[in-house]
């Protein structure tokens, strides 16, 4: 059998950077992008050092004609992507009244507008297979919310309305579709926030997400694990 092939998004840092090595070391090829050339070239140098076939580019994800390049040079590359990991995201975090319109239109395109994108190149190609799994990394800021949230909290609920809704709709073709909501994670997006202070020796670390990821990939074809809270365990 040859090996699965998937996609992540925003691949470069955080949880992106190691569901990829996750993925890799499991044995899939990987497909990566971040907006940064320089960034991918540099982890496609890492992940190839470790053994992991691998192929990327610089890509936005919410620009359609950045997609439908990401996705042929993948596919081209390594083969059709059975696994997609829609990971980018951003986080623009200040009270309501200091949120600029530049901000909320950045985050609906970069947590939003791209899981429409990115999913509806890929997901064609896994609906006629009748295989695939798509992984959208939503938030616990996706069911509750915090002051400086609007348009972080706004997004990752969409992004739990959007994956409710696809999953109900390509189940029944052999394509599961999971929603994982972190809580608090020691990543760059995390650093630098004056909304959020969490302790940064106890919350999650990007590897915590990336296996868990792992694991519901594992899950036997019959299993549809929809929808995971992954929190710190004493923060």
């Amino acid at each position: 059998m040859p090996p699965p092939i998937a996609l992540v998004t925003g691949a470069t840092l955080g949880i992106g950077r190691a569901t990829a090595f996750a993925l890799g070391h499991a044995g899939y090829q990987v497909g990566v992008c971040a907006r940064t050339a320089s960034r991918v070239d540099q982890l496609l140098q890492d992940l190839r050092a470790e053994g992991i076939q691998a192929a990327g580019r610089a890509a936005d994800v919410s620009n359609p004609a950045d997609v439908q390049a990401l996705v042929a040079l993948v596919s081209r590359s390594l083969g059709p992507i059975d696994t997609l990991i829609n990971n980018a995201g951003i986080a623009r975090l200040r009270p309501f009244a200091e949120l600029t319109l530049d901000d909320w239109d950045a985050t609906m395109a970069t947590n939003l507008r791209s899981l429409y994108l990115v999913t509806r190149e890929v997901l064609p190609g896994m609906r006629s297979r009748k295989h695939g799994f798509i992984v959208n990394v939503a938030s616990l800021a996706g069911k509750n919310a915090f002051v400086g949230g609007t348009a972080y909290v706004a997004s990752k609920h969409a992004v739990l309305g959007f994956s409710r809704t696809l999953m109900l709709e390509v189940r029944k073709e052999g394509v599961r579709v999971l929603a994982i909501c972190p809580g608090s994670v020691d990543t760059p997006l995390m650093k630098g926030q004056t909304a959020l202070t969490p302790r940064l020796d106890s919350i999650l670390k990007p590897e915590d997400v990336a296996q868990t990821i792992l694991d519901a990939l594992r899950m036997p074809d019959r299993a549809l694990v929809s929808e995971i809270d992954l929190r710190p365990a004493n923060p």
